[in-house]
């Protein structure tokens, strides 16, 4: 079965060549990458990955640690790309209140400003949250209902009660190389608790590099251990849980 690379960050990658990359990647049976966008120098980056390489789609979004750089062409640009067929989404958006890199007022109305972008474009978003529940699950219980294609909070690492909103709202849940981390059974505890028609699969890469590669910078090629630390979480056979995540990936994205 083929499976999609929902979140990875391909000009971030520096220890191997990008062809090098993409080749072990289709080796590894991934048949589409979803490159995000965080800041407003590698809005232009992500788009160009897509136009260079015929499996490479891409988003366009502030991540709430440049929340602070945002302007006004930058906005404008996210909203023309939205007609681009391979922008499959708005993001990487959302609140991060462990670094503070902006300050929380900016934070949230660059928040805002880009629901409002992905709601009018009718585009379903890619969502940062750490240490920021009660003002996320606010803003998902405003905006959830405004939007058809909803979205993902990726790389989730919060509260059972934030899953719950999201769920409730319509969102899924993106798991990455955490999963396979010694501390981390709070994550795992929330992959057992979701429904496995709301999760998808992602690397982070080159962040958050899977057992047994801890060490590595990561890459798209590593997706394989997180399908199958999940279906083991989840209890189900490998190819079934392959199967279930293309559909949700496809279902959400494309």
């Amino acid at each position: 079965m083929p499976i999609i690379e929902t979140h990875c960050h391909l000009d971030y990658l520096e220890k191997e060549p990008l062809a090098d990359i993409l080749q072990k990647t289709k080796e590894a049976g991934i048949e589409r990458i979803i490159t995000i966008a965080v800041d407003p120098e590698n809005l232009d980056k992500a788009f160009a990955l897509s136009k260079a390489h015929a499996e490479v789609y891409f988003t366009q979004g502030i991540h709430p640690h440049h929340a602070k750089d945002a302007r006004p062409d930058d906005m404008k640009k996210i909203i023309t790309r939205c007609t681009e067929p391979k922008m499959v989404a708005v993001g990487e958006i959302g609140l991060d209140y462990h670094y503070n890199h902006s300050p929380r007022d900016i934070q949230l109305n660059v928040f805002e400003e880009q629901l409002e972008i992905a709601i009018n474009n009718n585009k379903p978003v890619v969502i940062h949250s750490r240490e920021a529940d009660d003002d996320m699950i606010s803003i998902l219980k405003n905006f959830g209902h405004k939007m058809p294609n909803h979205g993902v909070i990726h790389s989730f690492t919060s509260t059972k009660k934030l899953a719950e909103t999201a769920l409730d709202q319509g969102f899924y849940l993106g798991f990455n190389g955490i999963i396979t981390f010694k501390k981390a059974q709070e994550v795992r505890d929330i992959v057992a608790y979701a429904p496995i028609e709301k999760l998808l699969i992602e690397t982070d890469a080159p962040f958050l590099t899977p057992a047994p590669h801890r060490g590595k910078e990561n890459a798209p090629y590593y997706l394989q251990h997180i399908l199958e630390k999940l279906a083991e979480i989840k209890g189900v056979d490998v190819l079934k849980a392959e199967q279930i995540l293309y559909k949700n990936s496809f279902d959400l994205f494309f």
